[in-house]
């Protein structure tokens, strides 16, 4: 008997007769010799994938995920993210609004906001201090959910694991504290240091989904590392100066994802270098349930 060894990852979940199909096509593999054997094979395991999109992104492009968060970007109006939101909740997808505090006028936009996303049936929200100068009344997460207007919904706060070029270390420290009690879950920043998400993730008071960078150009990546602070640019420069030349090879979050699998459960896509090919690495590396 001729045994070949290769990795398969298989997004799977137990007692579904999809998940025991793939299970069962991947043991039935061929091998590239044409021999029968053996095949010595790993198990992803269950892993969820939400995905980030802005109020242009073309949603006929969307890869079969569920949960899809709607970015509310300086320059854009909340009633743009309420329309992408709407289209978002027709089309049979869990639409999930940012509200950046720094980016909501005063109160009666707030409710304005709120009120409008509900009615469109949203459940779930990720509130965010959000990179820019302050517009009106507010300038922080905690300040939007204590106002009550979420109250019944699942919340999402912002976490930093390599910091933020916009606060110090002792403040997100203590940001945490005070909203994590009011939160359900935290979204982290995009960062490829694996040692900084798992000291992240050990320390948390909340489940984390890990923000990771979909498929992109290094060139792609080197920038938008440089839009969240310098330390996560001179990381990730660091980390990949012997592919840092080479400025169009494309990279992929695989390696993040199998190093942290065992201990997260949800993993949130910056689709950097596009959504078409966000859903060509997600169909290729068969990480769909």
């Amino acid at each position: 008997m001729y045994c070949y060894r290769t990795n398969f990852y298989i997004n799977f979940v137990l007692g579904d007769s999809n998940s025991a199909a793939k299970l069962s096509q991947a043991v039935q593999f061929k091998n590239p010799r044409g021999l029968s054997g053996t095949l010595i094979y790993s198990i992803m395991g269950n892993v969820n994938f939400s995905l980030e999109v802005t109020t242009r992104t073309n949603l006929s492009d969307l890869p079969k995920l569920n949960d899809i968060y709607i970015t509310f970007l300086p320059g854009t109006s909340y009633l743009d993210v309420i329309e992408q939101t709407k289209a978002l909740a027709s089309a049979g997808y869990n639409p999930i609004p940012h509200f950046p505090a720094r980016s909501i006028t005063d109160s009666d936009m707030l409710k304005s906001y709120i009120e409008q996303v509900k009615e469109a049936g949203v459940k779930q929200v990720l509130i965010i201090g959000g990179d820019r100068d302050i517009l009106g009344k507010y300038h922080c997460s905690l300040q939007l959910i204590e106002t009550g207007l979420f109250d019944g919904m699942k919340i999402g706060i912002a976490g930093h694991p390599e910091g933020s070029p916009n606060m110090s270390d002792t403040a997100i420290e203590e940001a945490m504290k005070s909203k994590a009690p009011f939160a359900d879950y935290i979204v982290t920043q995009w960062t490829q240091d694996t040692g900084a998400l798992s000291s992240f993730i050990s320390g948390a008071p909340l489940p984390v989904h890990v923000g990771v960078a979909g498929p992109a150009s290094m060139k792609t990546l080197v920038k938008f590392a440089g839009f969240v602070g310098l330390k996560n640019t001179l990381n990730f420069a660091k980390k990949n100066a012997s592919k840092i030349f080479d400025l169009l090879t494309v990279q992929t979050p695989d390696d993040v994802i199998q190093e942290l699998k065992e201990n997260v459960e949800h993993f949130h896509i910056y689709a950097f270098g596009g959504i078409k090919k966000a859903n060509e690495w997600l169909e290729k590396e068969n990480y769909y349930v």
